[in-house]
Formats: structure tokens, sequence, C-alpha cells
């Protein structure tokens, strides 16, 4: 793992690859070891959470969300693929709390568990399309996109994403003199 340059930014990643059925495809096993080696590159630069999320897909057999802890990374695999039913489905349930809908409550329904926006979004795949599955995400965040396929996924194509991101000048909308 060698994501030397400036990481202290960065607090939440988010990986989006595969297809629902992909997911649903994989063994408890090979979940647990995807999970865990991803986990170990994002808490290893201090990220506290790193969001997985399938590229897009539906169906009935949608593999069950996971959460585990790695070091002080919160890890998260979160099966639904259709960002727009998710910002529909935080709206609803702020309002059946009786919460205001703001983009602040918004993004922290969309977050959940992680407490910030993300600073990174990993895409696997081809630059030449987003991800319908995020939608409110890729508003504020950082986009690194990676040619590989789910399936090939490694620890080392997280921390290359990772570098990528740490080498960029982040301007945050200004401009350069």
């Amino acid at each position: 793992m060698n994501a030397v340059a400036d990481t202290s930014a960065l607090r939440h990643v988010i990986v989006v690859g595969g297809t629902v059925a992909d997911w649903a495809a994989m063994l408890a096993e090979q979940w647990s070891g995807r999970l865990g080696e991803l986990g170990k590159v994002a808490d290893s630069v201090g990220a506290s959470w790193l969001t997985m999320r399938p590229y897009e897909g539906e169906g009935a057999d949608a593999p069950l969300e996971r959460t585990v802890g790695v070091g002080d990374c919160l890890v998260c695999a979160h099966p639904e693929a259709d960002g727009r039913s998710r910002v529909a489905a935080a709206v609803n349930a702020l309002q059946a709390d009786g919460q205001p809908v703001t983009e602040a409550t918004i993004a922290a329904r969309l977050n959940a568990p992680a407490e910030a926006d993300p600073d990174l979004v990993v895409i696997l795949g081809s630059s030449h399309r987003l991800p319908p599955s995020l939608v409110w995400e890729l508003a504020y965040s950082e986009l690194v996109f990676i040619d590989v396929s789910w399936a090939d996924l490694t620890a080392e194509h997280l921390d290359q994403a990772i570098s990528s991101y740490a080498r960029r000048n982040r301007r945050f909308g200004g401009v350069n003199d």
C-alpha cells in the first residue's frame, strides 16, 4: 500500500462497481475477503468510512447489506443500485420522521452511517458514463475511474485510486491565478 501523498482530508471513500447480480453471486467468504482487503487500504490512509455500491442493476435476489469494522474504518456494502430511489427514500423518511427536508438532512440520510459526504468516488469501468447508483454523491466528490471489473478489483486498485486523489490539487471551486 503506497498512497504516499496527502490524504489527510480523505474521510469517506465510495467504490462503485459490478451489478446487483455480480454482488449476489459472491459467496460470504468472498465478501469477507473483499471488505477486509479494501478496508485495510482505506484505514491505512485514515479514512473513517468506505462505502461500496453496485454500479447498476436490480433484482429480487439482491444481496444483503454488509458492514464490518476494519481498524478505525467502517466498511459498508450497500446493494441499492438506484440512486434516484435512494434520494426519494431519504426524503420520505425525513418527512415521516417530521424532520426538515434540506440539503444537509438528505445528505446525512444518504451517507449514513458515514458522517461526511464522500471525498473520493472510485468508479470501476470506463470513464464515459457515470453510475446511476450515485446521484447525490457525485456533486462534491473527486472522481477516479479504474478500468477494471468488479470481479478483478483488488486492494492495489483502491490504493492506486487513493494515490491519484492525494496528488490532485483540489481548489473547491476556486481558480488559479
